[in-house]
Order: C-alpha cells, then sequence, then structure tokens
C-alpha cells in the first residue's frame, strides 16, 4: 500500500480543509491523476497519484483539516494491473475497475490540467480534465457540449468558463478587500457586475441553516479583525472626473485589442497612477516592522480575486517599472489564473500596496479595509454623471468617488490627502503619466 500524504502547502501555511475527493474508494488511478482538493486559505491544492493503482482507502472525510504529511489515504499499486490490462484490451477475463468519465489528466499544483491529455476523462468520446468538470457541475453545463481546446480536444475549465460566459453564467470575479459593515468589493478587473452568489436554502422549511466556514473564510475574517484592531484606520476621500480617461478609452480600445491582444480596462490607468503617486509619497507604500518604518522602493500592486470559495490578494510584480500594455497583460494573466484556480503562492506573497474597487457592483463611496501589514489600500467606485461647476458653468461629468484607507500611525493625513490629489491628476490628464 502506498500512503497519500499532505504535499507541502506553501510559506507560513501549515493546514488546510479537505475540499472534495475527486475519486472515491475502488477507484483506478492513473499516475497524475487528481484524487483530492485542499484548501488553504490562499489557494486550492490539488493532491496527484503519485503512482497508479486503486484507491483502497479514504483516511480523511470532505470538511476534515488536515496537516503537512497527514495521511489522506492509501493506493493500492499491486490492482494496477488488471485495470491497465482491461484498458489495453487484453483479453484476461479481468474488469477494469474504472468507472466511466473519471480517468484525470495528469495535474500537478500550478500545471495546467490539459497538459496531458492521454490521461484526461472520456465520457462518450468527450475528454475532458477534473477541474473543467467541476466548473462545468457548478455552472449546471453538460461537459460534452463544450469545445475543447486543450491537447487532442480535451476539454480545459477555461474552455467551460467561456461556454458559460457565452451561456450567460458567471466565473469569479476580480474583486477587493471588504468594506467596513458589507460584503467584499469587486475590482474592475472581471468587469461581470452579475457575479454568481452563493444561496443558501433550506428544502425542508427550516428558519435557519448552520454552516461551518471553510478554512480561507476563518482565514479572511482573521486577517480584516487584525488589521481593524492592529493599525490606526482612517479613510480620506476624493473625486476624479474620468471623461479624459474615457475618452483614451473609447478611442484606443479596439485598435489596442487588434494590435496587442489587450483588452485596455480603467483599471491600468489607476495602476499606473498609483505607483507613480507612491514615488513621491513612498510612505504609502510602507510598512511597519516593530519600531522600524520599512520603505519599499518598489511597488507590488495587489488585485484581490473573490469568488464562492473567498478573497485572495494576487499582485502584480514590479508594477512600476510596467507600461499601461504590459500591467494590462499581467492583470489579464493573474486573473485567469485566479478562475483557472492555479494561482501560484509567489502571485499571493509580496504585495505592497493594494486597489480595490466597488463600483462594478454600484458602490459610491466605502471605506475599504487596509490589507495588513499594508499601510493603504485605495478604493475606486462607481462612475456617475453628475452636474459639477466647470469654470463658473455646471456642466455634466462622469465623476468616480475614490477613497484612501490609510494607517494613521505612520501615514498622516496630509500625506493621504496630497497622495490622492496626486492620482487625479494624473487621471485627470493622463499624458503627464506618458511624460512624467
Amino acid at each position: 500500500m502506498l500512503s497519500i500524504k499532505v504535499p507541502p502547502l506553501g510559506e507560513s501555511i501549515v493546514e488546510a480543509t479537505v475540499s472534495r475527493w475527486l475519486k472515491k474508494t475502488g477507484d483506478q488511478l492513473a499516475t497524475g491523476d487528481t484524487i483530492v482538493e485542499l484548501e488553504t486559505d490562499k489557494i486550492t491544492v490539488e493532491v496527484p497519484a503519485p503512482r497508479a493503482g486503486v484507491l483502497s482507502a479514504q483516511a480523511k472525510a470532505e470538511g476534515d483539516v488536515v496537516k503537512v504529511d497527514d495521511v489522506l489515504g492509501e493506493i493500492d499499486e499491486t490492482a494496477v494491473v488488471a485495470g491497465v490490462a482491461a484498458e489495453s484490451g487484453a483479453d484476461t477475463g479481468t474488469v477494469s475497475t474504472e468507472p466511466a468519465g473519471v480517468n484525470a489528466s495528469p495535474v500537478t499544483q500550478g500545471v495546467p490540467a490539459e497538459s496531458g491529455a492521454a490521461a484526461s476523462a472520456e465520457s462518450g468520446g468527450i475528454k475532458s480534465s477534473p477541474a473543467a468538470r467541476k466548473a462545468a457541475a457548478e455552472a449546471g453545463i453538460d461537459v460534452a457540449s463544450v469545445a475543447g481546446t486543450g491537447r487532442d480536444g480535451v476539454v480545459t475549465k477555461p474552455d467551460v468558463v467561456g461556454h458559460a460566459a457565452k451561456a450567460g453564467s458567471s466565473a469569479p470575479d476580480v474583486v477587493g478587500h471588504a468594506e467596513k459593515g458589507g460584503e467584499s468589493a469587486p475590482d474592475a478587473v472581471a468587469g461581470n457586475s452579475g457575479r454568481k452568489q452563493t444561496a443558501v436554502s433550506s428544502s425542508n422549511g427550516e428558519r435557519e441553516t448552520r454552516e461551518k466556514m471553510s478554512t480561507r473564510r476563518k482565514r479572511i475574517a482573521e486577517n480584516l479583525l487584525q488589521s481593524q484592531h492592529a493599525t490606526a484606520h482612517l479613510t480620506t476621500f476624493n473625486e476624479i472626473d474620468m471623461s479624459a480617461v474615457n475618452g483614451i478609452r473609447e478611442r484606443m480600445k479596439e485598435r489596442i485589442e487588434k494590435e496587442q491582444g489587450v483588452k485596455l480596462t480603467l483599471m491600468p490607468f489607476f495602476v499606473k497612477a498609483a505607483c507613480m503617486a507612491l514615488e513621491g509619497f513612498p510612505v504609502v507604500n510602507a510598512q511597519i516592522d516593530g519600531d522600524t518604518i520599512i520603505y519599499r522602493h518598489y511597488v507590488n500592486m495587489g488585485i484581490a480575486v473573490a469568488s464562492d470559495a473567498g478573497l485572495v490578494v494576487p499582485n502584480i510584480k514590479d508594477a512600476h517599472r510596467k507600461g499601461m500594455l504590459d500591467i494590462s497583460r499581467d492583470i489579464a494573466a493573474v486573473a485567469q489564473r485566479a478562475r483557472d484556480g492555479k494561482l501560484a503562492m509567489d502571485d499571493l506573497t509580496g504585495g505592497t500596496f493594494t486597489i480595490t474597487n466597488g463600483g462594478v457592483f454600484g458602490s459610491l463611496v466605502s471605506t475599504p479595509i487596509i490589507n495588513y501589514p499594508q499601510v493603504a489600500i485605495l478604493g475606486l467606485h462607481k462612475t456617475q454623471e453628475r452636474p459639477v461647476a466647470i469654470i463658473g458653468k455646471v456642466e455634466i461629468r462622469p465623476m468616480m468617488y475614490i477613497a484612501l484607507s490609510y494607517d494613521h500611525r505612520i501615514v498622516d493625513g496630509q500625506q493621504a490627502v496630497l497622495f490622492l490629489v496626486r492620482v487625479k491628476e494624473l487621471l485627470e490628464d493622463p499624458a503627464t503619466m506618458l511624460i512624467s
């Protein structure tokens, strides 16, 4: 018997929750088949079969909390011969124990599921990865109706997400940190105001339902409370006339998408403006370590991702060195990895500053919570036409409120206000971002 153990989960992560068993006791396994998914406070880890065989035992149930090196189950390697013979069509008189549609493609953490089409599941002649079947089941889609783009026509999770988007289904949104007194605020990357909400309902008429918090949800709660308790939390506001940015986007977005293959969203403008403003106010990009202030001379821009599983905050490394198109590509790439459940620990660690936007869902004003141990977070909101005074005349302009929540222990009110003013200036005259 070969033990299936909890693999290393990443820096500072010592435990996880058994999220879902993809294989049942008695199922045939090929080397690399995903057996079970573990949910940590940051990422979902897929545990592959180290050898071929039959899953002979499950030592942990879904919902159990496990630690690194805990035994999850056992594989009977001696049972693989019968399965191989049956697959090869040899007349041995034995029947494969593998049920139709369960033979999954080889998956390791951080490697796309479609990278091993030979081991992909087949159901009615349709090959699909475990992640694709899970996504299809959650969206209520028949995986056989999805066109596969993986090797040998394997249906991958991106294929399912794309199919669901065309059918009006929603994918996980890229969002920001939780607002005081409310739910998490969405980030403009996803651009999907119809995010699927998890509904808790009772079919037997019960008035209340209890649900145990997931590992990720518990850690989110702990982090938000830590941020509130460990910082001198304060928020300042300003507003931006979005006419100039909207004008540039309308003129350039089709050409840029055609020539560069990149969608020009609002977020790259804010990332670029924030990076330039942080150069003038480095304390907003700093961190407190005991009685020492650490000034970072780089910007790893955090962009949070929300799904039904909870919040994670991947970041774009060295965003201060990148142009707007490179920032757009990086945002698109990290959003795709988030939707595919392929975020690596490097994506989630090292952030220095975070931008969040509640405007996708219609929020006009919010006070975002600092992504501790960072000392500030920029909140964006809905762009809405409002009457404003322009050189003595009232005009209708697309206006957006912006908010900066900051740790008043090291960021003074003057610095916070001037930081927002600098962001406002850059976005109301985007040409300055090219010549500054």
